[in-house]
Order: C-alpha cells, then sequence, then structure tokens
C-alpha cells in the first residue's frame, strides 16, 4: 500500500508562486529591456553588448553546477534548499538595481560597469534561484501536487511578466520626467523593493518534506557522473536551450521591433500603455490564461507530448509576424496574444517534468540529485540566453543599426528576423528535440510508487 501523498495547502502553493513573480520581475526586465538600455540609454555598441551576454553566462558554466551540488550539500534547521531565500533575498534586489543604476562614468567605464554588474546579477541569481527551484522538488513527493504546483509557480511567474509589461515603459517616463536613464534607475528600485519582500514572503510560507535516502557516497564527481546517465535530463536540457535562445532573441528585440518597424514613439494608445507596453502585456495576459490548461493538457496528452505541441504551435505564430506588415498593429496584437496562450502551459510543463526527472535518477542510479538537475536546467537555460542575447547584440551590428536613428531599409529586415523567422525555428526545433523524452505518465507513477516504497523501508 502506498503512502497517502502529501497535500500542500493554497497558502504554501500561493507563496511559493510569490518567489517566480519575484524572479521574473528581474528575468523579464533584462530579457525585454537591458539590450535596449544597453544600446539606447547606455550608449554601448550593440556587438560590445552581444559580447557582454556572452561573457556572463560563460560564468555560469561554472556557478550553476556550484550552486546545484552546494545546496544539495546543505543542512539547517530550514532545510536544504530553503535558507537560501532568506540569505539571498536582499543581495538579489541590490545587484538588480545597480545593473540599471547608470553612474557618470565614460565610455569605458560604462563598459567595464556593465559587466561587473550583470556577472554579479548571474551570479546572485544562480544563488537564489537554483535553491528555489530544487525546492518544488522536496516539498511534496506527489507528482500531480508538482504539476499543481508548477501551475502555481508560472502563475505567479507570469504575473511577474504582467508587471513589467505594464509597469516598466510608463514608469520610466513618469519617474524620469523625460530622463530615460534615470527613469530606468528609480522604476528598477521600486520593483528591486518589490521583488525581496516577495522571496522573504516564499521562505516563510513553505517547507521541505521529501528527504532523499542517505548515502554514504557524498562525492560530486560521482552526482555529476550520475547526471549525464540521465537521458532525460539531457533531453530537456538541449529542449532548454532552445527554448531560452528563442526568447532571448525575441525578447532582445522587442523594443527595437516596435520603435523601428512598427513606429512606437511612446505616445499612450490606451490609457497610458504605448504601443510596446500594450504588445507585452496583453500578450502577458494570454500566456497567463494559457497557464490554467496546464493540468488539462498534461493529463489528456501527457505531459511530453502536451509540450511538444504546445511549443510546435508557438513557433509557428513566431513565424506568422515576418509577414505582418508594419501598419497592422491590430494583427500584430492577435497573433501576439494566440503565441503566448499556446506558451502558457509550457513553463509549468517543464518544471514539472524535471521533477520527474530528480525521480528518476533517485530511482535508476539510487542517488537523487534534485538541486543538480535544477542547476543543469536553469545552466541549459542560461547558455540559451547566452546564444540568444549574444547574437542578438551581434546580428544587430552586422544589419547596420544605429541607436536612435532612422533604420534603413537592411536593418529594419534584421530586426525582424530576429523577431520573427529565427525564434519561430528554433521554437520548431525544439518540439522535435522533445521526441526523444523517454518518460510516459506509466513510467513515472511506477517511478512514484516505487521510491515512495522504499523510503518508507529505509
Amino acid at each position: 500500500m502506498n503512502p497517502k501523498p502529501t497535500l500542500l495547502s493554497f497558502r504554501e502553493k500561493f507563496g511559493y508562486g510569490l518567489g517566480d513573480t519575484a524572479s521574473n520581475i528581474f528575468f523579464q526586465f533584462v530579457n525585454v529591456f537591458l539590450l535596449y538600455y544597453y544600446t539606447d540609454v547606455l550608449g554601448l555598441a550593440p556587438a560590445a553588448a552581444g559580447t557582454l551576454f556572452i561573457v556572463a553566462r560563460l560564468w555560469d558554466a561554472v556557478s550553476d553546477p556550484m550552486m546545484g551540488a552546494l545546496s544539495d550539500r546543505t543542512q539547517t534547521r530550514f532545510g536544504k534548499y530553503r535558507p537560501y531565500l532568506l540569505w539571498m533575498a536582499l543581495p538579489f534586489g541590490i545587484v538588480g538595481y545597480l545593473v540599471f543604476a547608470h553612474p557618470p562614468l565614460g565610455p569605458q567605464s560604462k563598459l567595464a560597469y556593465a559587466y561587473a554588474t550583470y556577472i554579479g546579477l548571474m551570479t546572485i541569481y544562480t544563488a537564489i534561484n537554483v535553491p528555489y527551484s530544487a525546492l518544488m522538488g522536496v516539498m511534496t513527493p506527489s507528482a500531480e501536487e508538482r504539476t499543481s504546483l508548477a501551475t502555481f509557480r508560472f502563475i505567479g511567474a507570469f504575473s511577474g511578466t504582467l508587471l513589467i509589461s505594464l509597469s516598466v515603459r510608463p514608469l520610466v517616463r513618469q519617474l524620469g520626467g523625460g530622463d530615460e536613464a534615470l527613469g530606468f534607475k528609480l522604476t528598477m528600485g521600486l520593483l528591486s523593493v518589490v521583488a525581496v519582500v516577495m522571496f522573504l514572503i516564499t521562505f516563510a510560507t513553505t517547507r521541505e518534506r521529501v528527504r532523499p535516502m542517505k548515502n554514504p557516497d557524498t562525492s560530486v564527481a560521482r552526482d555529476l557522473a550520475v547526471q549525464f546517465r540521465n537521458r532525460p535530463w539531457i533531453v530537456m536540457v538541449l529542449a532548454a536551450i532552445l527554448t531560452l535562445s528563442n526568447v532571448a532573441v525575441r525578447g532582445a528585440v522587442t523594443n527595437h521591433f516596435y520603435k523601428y518597424y512598427a513606429g512606437d514613439d511612446g505616445t499612450p494608445v490606451l490609457g497610458f500603455l504605448d504601443r510596446t507596453s500594450l504588445i507585452l502585456s496583453t500578450g502577458a495576459l494570454a500566456f497567463i490564461g494559457g497557464i490554467f490548461f496546464t493540468g488539462t493538457l498534461g493529463r489528456r496528452l501527457g505531459k511530453r507530448n502536451a509540450l511538444m505541441l504546445m511549443t510546435l504551435l508557438n513557433g509557428l505564430t513566431f513565424l506568422a509576424f515576418f509577414f505582418i506588415p508594419r501598419e497592422a498593429f491590430g494583427i500584430m496584437l492577435a497573433v501576439n496574444a494566440v503565441g503566448n496562450l499556446f506558451a502558457g502551459p509550457t513553463p509549468a510543463l517543464v518544471w514539472a517534468i524535471y521533477t520527474d526527472v530528480a525521480d528518476y535518477g533517485e530511482w535508476r542510479f539510487g542517488r537523487r540529485t534534485t538541486g543538480l538537475t535544477f542547476s543543469g536546467a536553469m545552466f541549459a537555460q542560461k547558455i540559451g540566453l547566452m546564444i540568444g542575447g549574444g547574437v542578438s547584440g551581434w546580428l544587430l551590428g552586422s544589419f547596420g543599426f544605429i541607436a536612435n536613428e532612422v533604420q534603413d531599409d537592411h536593418a529594419i529586415l534584421g530586426i525582424r528576423l530576429m523577431y520573427s523567422v529565427i525564434p519561430g525555428l528554433l521554437g520548431i526545433a525544439n518540439a522535435l528535440v522533445l521526441l526523444a523524452y523517454p518518460l510516459d505518465g506509466a513510467l513515472a507513477a511506477r517511478i512514484e510508487s516505487e521510491l515512495a516504497r522504499r523510503r518508507e523501508a529505509g
């Protein structure tokens, strides 16, 4: 007879979800606005900004697995992963603010400052988000509850996305009074405070319950060797690289696309929202709407098949953007909303799958490496962001983009390709990679049941 699964309260699920609201305040701010900030506000060359993204992400090749191994070996009265939410919340807010602080520096000093603050942000992001992600794997042993928890997580995540979509451009205008540098600085300062408070609420409302079976061999090298024999993990890592390359390329040129192609001059078109804010906010609302279909799709199609289908449909909507004329903003609004609706269930499905992957590693190899599993996932995402962010800066430069000038046809073509065709093809490639994921619903249920009996016996 299987032990009764741990059912999580609404309070705990909601509190956990707030942690990804905090994370996505920074993630979305950086993904959508940082390249624009570097090129059009700070005055960095696009290629220099692209190289910065590459260098910063290379550091993650070291910091992500280090953080995963460290958190797996942490022992405190608060658990393994949860205490990092308390320890790192304030540094997370401070460094995020410094990225957009815009001190009065010369051109070379500005570039050095950008390197120092962005690499610092990526380091702190790793230190709080690897444990935060791994926490989902130890709050309950129930695969069904984890899927529910992942849904709450990504409602929280895209509430953060919606907050950024609605507020950043209007706040930059209002707080800056026409000075974009001051506007970005004050806006990020305000949002940093919000993010810190949310992480502290997540710490206060969650608990760790799953305890791995004791293993006297604590070798990090052995954990890494086991990880690279975990086929489901390898497939998901490849998929994550493609997913975040897709997100990074499109996100990096969103402001450029609407400013230089669709003619957004910052004039409000609906309330306080200009065209870019409107496209971002309606997309975020559609994404949140899509999240609510996660459970239904997962049950009817299986997590892998649902993820594959939604990823494919999302990629096709991106491709469609290439054929929309610049004056057809209404069509852009509709196609973007549909694409985000398709994408809505995908993050929750991905992270629910990663908890299954961690279970598979413990079941197959006798070692539970939850932190390493999730740190590997985050490393793959950052590699995707590195590729996408670096390529975006380099491509902008190669197509002849010049900040705050009227762009020629070649530069406009480059921006359009980066916003539509390149992310669309990456989305389709991601769906194809997922064909190799081997865990179906029956095997995942068998693994959950057998691990529950092992823990009860051990």
